[in-house]
């Protein structure tokens, strides 16, 4: 009977099974390898010698890669900061009171969305060229040529050069965020702040972003992993460089591995990545649960 009860409790479980073998094998499978091999001076395809420590070691005295976290808290503080865009793109559009306009204009601002991220670094590349790109020939058509630079090509320019890629930063995820938020409050809540004289800006700090809380620690999580994996615009206008000006963790361990063949060290760099990355999701994740936790109590 019990043995009945076990089997009846354990087969909803079973189409689980693939999917946890394939997160295994693709996801757990490469993060325990990279903290395996980072104790190694690995030579993939022939034989590794252990080394213990001594990666971790080099690690501390490598200098790009700390410049490397100081360029990716630059890039962390400007998300940060470009959210006030999106923001205020959600906070226009659910004052239009055309539900068809809403659902036009929120369309067109997440379109951008499908184009393919490759295509938007391209392009933007592009308008960086300090031969035929559109910056440089706009400043000279307005007698401006000497602000013409290097865009992507000189160490004072090419990080903010980087971060403005996407500009202005409406469409996408946290707009949809914002906007699913805000949409999400009850139209009696705002009657009510209208009532009692709060205008827009003061209703934005005392009702609304007190009310779309939980949507902004979701949007900070997405944010911190987003930056620690950060690399693929700088990848594909800049490789990092100039004079390691762009150069991000993932940049530095993907040179370490694939172009110095030093794999043993860049398996103990991406093993340092997911340390951080993991533990600062767990700070954040483990703040809201403690806030939610809180708030249930509160109301019990």
């Amino acid at each position: 009977m019990t043995t009945h009860r076990a089997r009846r409790q354990l087969l909803p479980w079973l189409p689980l099974l693939p999917l946890v073998a394939v997160v295994g094998l693709f996801a757990y499978y490469p993060a325990l390898s990279a903290f395996f091999h980072s104790a190694f001076e690995w030579n993939p395809g022939s034989g590794s010698t252990f080394v213990g420590a001594d990666n971790y070691r080099q690690m501390l005295q490598d200098a790009v890669w700390w410049h490397s976290f100081r360029n990716l808290g630059v890039i962390f503080v400007f998300n940060l900061v470009t959210w006030i865009f999106p923001l205020l793109a959600a906070e226009l559009l659910i004052t239009l009171k055309s539900r068809r306009w809403q659902f036009a204009m929120r369309t067109l601002l997440i379109v951008p969305m499908a184009f393919p991220g490759v295509v938007t670094a391209l392009i933007w590349g592009f308008f960086y060229d300090p031969n035929t790109g559109v910056f440089n020939q706009v400043l000279a058509a307005i007698g401006l040529e000497s602000l013409q630079q290097n865009w992507t090509g000189s160490p004072n320019s090419a990080l903010i050069s980087l971060l403005l890629v996407g500009f202005p930063f409406i469409g996408g995820l946290p707009f949809l965020v914002f906007y699913s938020g805000l949409n999400n409050i009850p139209r009696e809540i705002f009657e009510a702040a209208a009532l009692d004289g709060l205008g827009r800006w003061g209703r934005l700090w005392r009702v609304d972003l007190p009310l779309i809380a939980g949507q902004l620690r979701v949007l900070l999580f997405l944010v911190v992993v987003g930056t620690f994996q950060y690399g693929f615009v700088a990848y594909v206008l800049t490789q990092g460089g100039p004079d390691n000006a762009t150069v991000v963790p993932l940049l530095w361990t993907i040179s370490q591995a694939f172009t110095a063949a030093n794999w043993g060290y860049a398996a103990a760099l991406s093993a340092v990545l997911f340390t951080v990355t993991l533990a600062f999701s767990a700070v954040i994740a483990l703040h809201r649960r403690r806030e939610t936790g809180m708030a249930d109590g509160g109301r019990m």
